[in-house]
């Protein structure tokens, strides 16, 4: 039969041994000193990181720049998802970034491409965006054809819409829609930003609206 006497005591001589070590000099820090700096130096960092990934996201970050803040911005607060009757607004990284975590990060790396093209200067005219307009919304509508419009999805639920509610001219669209399986982008690719000016783009953008 065990001496419960003997284990408490084993298990006390145990954690002075422990203690003992971590906090025996190894090299020119002691062990347990490096544990904790580790710990908050690691805490420090991803908290950092993500702080840095939130501020990146603001509209201000996003319209820091002139190619955006004259071009698509503009666009953008005529649109319904800046201002409407519900007091709802809609800012750039809710369309533009997914918020699962993973996504998100890749996402920020892809966009790490938009650097060299500040720097080359490719975008820096109204003239030139509109020269390059067909090309860059057609890469965000491939993206959000692909991913069936998470990013929408992150504001519109479909099991969340009384259509029956929605205007005759909606239902007309959005019933088939569905049925047929389309995906958000299919139909309001003009919700935010003009389109390409187009000839097959025209009666799109104001059926979008």
């Amino acid at each position: 039969m065990s001496d419960p006497g003997r284990a408490s005591s084993s298990r006390t001589n145990f954690l002075v041994r422990l203690w003992t070590v971590l906090w025996r000099p190894s090299g020119r820090f002691m062990f347990a000193t490096l544990v904790i700096f580790g710990g908050v130096w690691g805490i420090l960092s991803w908290g950092g990181f993500n702080w840095g990934m939130e501020e990146a996201n603001t509209l201000q970050f996003c319209i820091s720049c002139h190619e955006m803040r004259d071009t698509v911005y503009k666009e953008y607060t005529e649109s319904i998802h800046y201002r409407n009757q519900f007091g709802v607004r809609a800012i750039c990284s809710d369309c533009h970034v997914p918020r699962d975590w993973f996504a998100k990060v890749r996402r920020k790396i892809q966009a790490s491409n938009e650097l060299w093209h500040k720097i080359l200067g490719t975008i820096n005219t109204p003239e030139k965006f509109e020269q390059h307009r067909q090309e860059l919304a057609e890469s965000v509508w491939a993206a959000m054809k692909a991913n069936d419009s998470r990013e929408c999805r992150g504001c519109h639920n479909v099991s969340a819409m009384d259509i029956h509610q929605m205007s005759q001219t909606a239902q007309q669209g959005m019933i088939p829609g569905l049925q047929a399986g389309l995906t958000c982008i299919d139909c309001h690719k003009g919700i935010a930003h003009h389109l390409p000016k187009t000839s097959d783009n025209s009666a799109t953008q104001s059926a979008s609206r």
